[in-house]
């Protein structure tokens, strides 16, 4: 891979949820700061949703990280299909079987097993990835789920990750009650240029690189492809990944508006940065530098300089001439001859008549 040419330690972008890689900048730290305080305050059902690829199941590998061993993990990729399901899964992930299929026996043994490790000083969180997915029987499964308490004491968290899909159901009349029971609710936006920049950073830092891996005409032109593809962190990984592979193929030391361009067209998002890498074309920039090459105007120069003094000799021509007292004399005769012949054309004629 590309890793050695561009002295990385490791693929800075890859499309995993690695924690290490997470953008604890601006809005992400921010929201990351909030779950993680509703969580330790135990507020109970928490839902984060954002557009694919913003970074939410990376948000929830970074709390998972961060939670000691006191706290019982629950965590489910995608949502069950049904709310007995669901509670029969929280079970065996407890460490208890059960015989039961009623909702209202798996709930009762739920409580029970929750409060034993209330008492032992131990917590428990489920999270729930994809939660836009979830039918209603679901989200009453989890509505119930949170209603289950010790005096003012929530025993179970539960945080749901899922695609703005989630706001469109949770926008549904029969969806009031569960939706009075979200303690916090956040939304994962995109990046913005400024953001785009310092999150290509991050990964390259994180990954043992320097920023020069990039040209300037590269970097403008990255963020300009990112930003085109709405911000989206997944999208800007494969972006740069490609891009990379794609300079590393022609081998180079470093990324320039050509390999990203190459890049940008696979994905369709290419359509503003053929403008710009046009433009840059013609204003005859070094994509590897950014800036534009002496060479390429340098032969123009002589050419330009000599035109402009053979214009400015034919003008001092001119005017010398049109100042020639001698010269001003032959056109003042040729005029006088031009009208005498003039003249005698036109009494000949009127004489033919």
């Amino acid at each position: 891979m590309y890793t050695k040419n561009f002295n990385l330690n490791k693929l800075p972008f890859e499309n995993v949820p690695d924690p290490a890689f997470y953008f604890n900048q601006g809005a992400y730290a921010q929201i990351r700061n909030r779950v993680k305080n509703s969580l330790i305050a135990g507020r109970g059902l928490i839902v984060v949703t954002g557009p694919i690829g913003s970074g939410k199941t990376t948000l929830s590998q970074m709390l998972i990280s961060e939670y000691s061993d006191d706290l019982k993990l629950i965590w489910l990729a995608e949502p069950p299909n049904s709310c007995t399901a669901f509670f029969s899964f929280i079970l065996l992930e407890l460490g208890l079987k059960t015989s039961s299929t009623e909702r209202i026996f798996l709930l009762r043994e739920i409580r029970e097993v929750l409060l034993k490790r209330i008492s032992a000083g131990e917590r428990c969180l489920i999270m729930i990835d994809e939660a836009h997915l979830m039918n209603k029987d679901l989200f009453e499964g989890i509505r119930i789920l949170n209603n289950l308490e010790d005096g003012s004491t929530k025993l179970i968290q539960i945080l749901l990750l899922g695609q703005l899909e989630i706001l469109e159901k949770l926008k549904k009349p029969e969806m009031i009650p569960f939706k009075q029971r979200i303690s916090w609710m956040e939304v994962i936006g995109k990046l913005n240029a400024d953001r785009i920049k310092k999150y290509i950073s991050h990964r390259i830092k994180m990954a043992g690189g320097q920023p020069t891996i990039f040209t300037k005409t590269g970097w403008e032109a990255i963020v300009l492809a990112s930003g085109t593809a709405g911000g989206i962190p997944r999208v800007i990984n494969t972006l740069c990944d490609r891009s990379l592979n794609a300079a590393f193929e022609k081998g180079k030391s470093a990324v320039d508006i050509d390999d990203i361009y190459e890049a940008a067209e696979d994905q369709g998002i290419a359509a503003e940065l053929y403008h710009y890498r046009r433009m840059i074309k013609n204003k005859g920039k070094n994509p590897e530098t950014g800036s534009i090459e002496e060479k390429s105007i340098a032969p123009l120069l002589p050419q330009v300089s000599m035109d402009a003094d053979k214009k400015s000799d034919n003008s001092k021509q001119r005017i010398t001439q049109t100042a020639n007292p001698a010269g001003l004399k032959a056109a003042r005769r040729l005029f006088l001859f031009s009208l005498g012949i003039l003249a005698l054309s036109i009494i000949f004629y009127l004489q033919r008549l």
